[in-house]
């Protein structure tokens, strides 16, 4: 019976693994994150599968995937501090029982806590992030009259403080790509290991510094995406929209020598994307994510640049040359320009102290 089940599970997963395969990069993605949402809401209480049904259409599988994750803690804490009882035996009777100080305490809680054996910390942006989840849901329930008030609606979002954005001067972008072109402080295992991946990680960092998309955006894109008679490629931003963004010649070349490299590869026919890693299949963003640390790490040592820290500096450098924080917005893909503009003040702020002198009085 045991050798059975085996058998079947087998099977299971092997059907899985042929049905993923005909699916393209974000439908995929789009899988994954409702099957690692199932196991948070599974654990969850019935009415919360309500909550997730009814916001479906309005946002993104891993937003619903992020939201499962934060209701998982809450309800864990409620288990835990305040009802006593497994996570799926809390009632919304339970619910409506609660006050704006438990939620405060919950917040509080935040801050360091233990839970299913490991620890965890979160700042203030944490802790915003998951009161946000948690007025989304209580607005939820409120709404479709399952609860007899929005409790969470009272609690005041913990007040961010804006850090210093950190990006890459001029001389530090220019020591980055001296640096995957001749990686001389590499051990002699690395240098081996940069032979072979030289012009994609080129391509990779050039088109990070030269258009400034989103890492989740790089790892999606497809060799058709991109059309070198316009010097344009189609991106496919958060939320599934799309969107045609242009590139300069410079990029153009690093990404025209990285495709001759790919064409000499042994890729499997369905093969399209863009960027391939070394077992030949496309590669996943924690594989960006460490490329990009391996050659920052000796261009610039005392900043933690990531592919986000990339973006920011071509966020810095477009706005500098513009001057239109509308311009940077709708390149960058932010839906709210004052998302743009907050990361961009400290900008703005020597903008308006290099123009103090242009306006002459007494000339």
């Amino acid at each position: 019976m045991h050798s059975y089940l085996n058998i079947i599970d087998f099977l299971k997963k092997l059907c899985y693994i042929i049905y993923m395969a005909k699916l393209n990069f974000y439908q995929q993605r789009d899988i994954k994150n409702r099957v690692k949402m199932g196991k948070y809401t599974e654990k969850l209480p019935d009415y919360c599968m309500d909550f997730f049904i009814g916001i479906e259409n309005n946002t993104s599988s891993l937003t619903r995937y992020n939201y499962a994750m934060d209701l998982y803690i809450f309800f864990n804490y409620l288990a835990n501090y305040v009802f006593h009882k497994k996570e799926n035996e809390i009632t919304l009777d339970d619910l409506n029982k609660l006050k704006s100080r438990n939620l405060e305490q919950y917040l509080s809680y935040l801050s360091y806590y233990e839970m299913d054996g490991k620890q965890y910390r979160n700042d203030e942006k944490g802790k915003a992030r998951k009161l946000a989840s948690l007025r989304s849901f209580f607005k939820y329930l409120f709404n479709h009259d399952m609860i007899e008030s929005n409790v969470a609606s009272k609690i005041d979002t913990p007040k961010i403080h804006n850090k210093e954005i950190i990006r890459l001067e001029n001389d530090e972008v220019k020591k980055l790509m001296e640096t995957i072109e001749n990686p001389i402080e590499f051990t002699k295992h690395q240098k081996e290991y940069n032979k072979q991946t030289f012009e994609r990680d080129n391509a990779i960092i050039t088109l990070f510094l030269g258009t400034g998309i989103r890492i989740s955006e790089l790892v999606g894109l497809n060799v058709e995406s991109f059309d070198f008679s316009q010097n344009a490629f189609l991106v496919t931003r958060k939320g599934g929209n799309q969107t045609t963004l242009y590139f300069s010649k410079e990029v153009a070349l690093a990404l025209k020598t990285w495709l001759e490299k790919r064409a000499t590869l042994n890729l499997p026919e369905d093969e399209n994307a863009m960027f391939i890693s070394l077992q030949n299949k496309r590669i996943s963003i924690r594989a960006v994510e460490n490329l990009v640390k391996k050659y920052a790490q000796i261009a610039s040592p005392l900043k933690k640049i990531s592919p986000h820290k990339l973006r920011s500096t071509f966020g810095t450098n477009l706005y500098k040359e513009t001057r239109d924080i509308y311009i940077v917005a709708d390149v960058l893909g932010h839906k709210d320009v004052n998302t743009t503009k907050k990361h961009y003040a400290a900008i703005s702020e020597d903008m308006r102290k290099s123009v103090a002198d242009v306006i002459k009085i007494n000339s």
